[in-house]
């Protein structure tokens, strides 16, 4: 009975042995596919791209002078009558708006008039045009000085000066992310050229925000779009 007891202990003893070699060997394994996995680059994709503008608002801000407040009104309705009838024959009344007027009393403000006589009450007024006929509107632009020759005062109004939109983000979105993901892989090919291995999957991707400005400040109908893509490769061995 004790040889048998014992052969059934050193058997027994001989599969947990067995067990542990194949267990280590596995857990090995798995550890060093983790360690493995681990490698990883991150890199910086960049996507550019110049575009139109698809939106214009164009004010057209005039002023008018009166010693009373209701001369004041007529001569500003009549002023807003004809940029109206100028921006007509071009644009349809749902392009076409009209600001209220922002009126100064001189005599408040205690304006003191040099040398000719200045009328009490100023009132300025734009109406503005919102269009994507940007071609439409730099024509009509150009033709402002027939305004002048009506008798209209066309001044210039800081807060209210002409702005050009690109509306159209969505439409480019998915072709500028996939060309920064492209820019970024050859970054990282690049990288795992100098270290002697090959560009795996993507672990992590991050879209950056995309940005929308002037191709310059002489030409604002134009806009460059631009966005940075934070992406992170596997490197694997060769």
């Amino acid at each position: 009975m004790s040889h048998e007891r014992n052969g059934n202990i050193a058997a027994a003893g001989l599969l947990v042995a067995i067990g542990l070699a194949v267990g280590g060997h596995f857990v090995g394994h798995g550890l060093l596919e983790a360690r493995s996995s681990d490698r990883y680059v991150t890199v910086r994709g960049l996507a550019e791209r110049e575009v139109p503008a698809n939106l214009v608002v164009w004010p057209i801000t005039c002023a008018v002078t009166a010693d009373d407040l209701a001369t004041l009104q007529r001569r500003n309705e009549e002023s807003i009558a004809k940029i109206r009838a100028f921006l007509a024959d071009d644009f349809s009344d749902d392009e076409i708006s009209s600001s209220e007027p922002r009126i100064t009393d001189r005599q408040a403000q205690g304006v003191v008039n040099q040398g000719g006589r200045l009328e009490r009450y100023v009132a300025q007024t734009s109406v503005t045009v919102r269009s994507t006929r940007i071609d439409a509107v730099q024509a009509a632009m150009v033709r402002t000085g027939e305004l002048v020759g009506q008798g209209v005062a066309l001044v210039r109004n800081y807060d209210a000066s002409t702005e050009y939109f690109f509306t159209g983000l969505e439409e480019v979105k998915p072709e500028m992310i996939a060309e920064a993901t492209r820019d970024a892989r050859r970054a990282a090919e690049q990288f795992a050229e100098d270290s002697g291995a090959r560009v795996g999957g993507i672990r992590n991707a991050q879209q950056g925000y995309f940005s929308i400005q002037d191709r310059d400040r002489f030409s604002p109908e134009h806009k460059n779009i631009r966005v940075v893509t934070t992406v992170q490769f596997f490197l694997v061995d060769d």
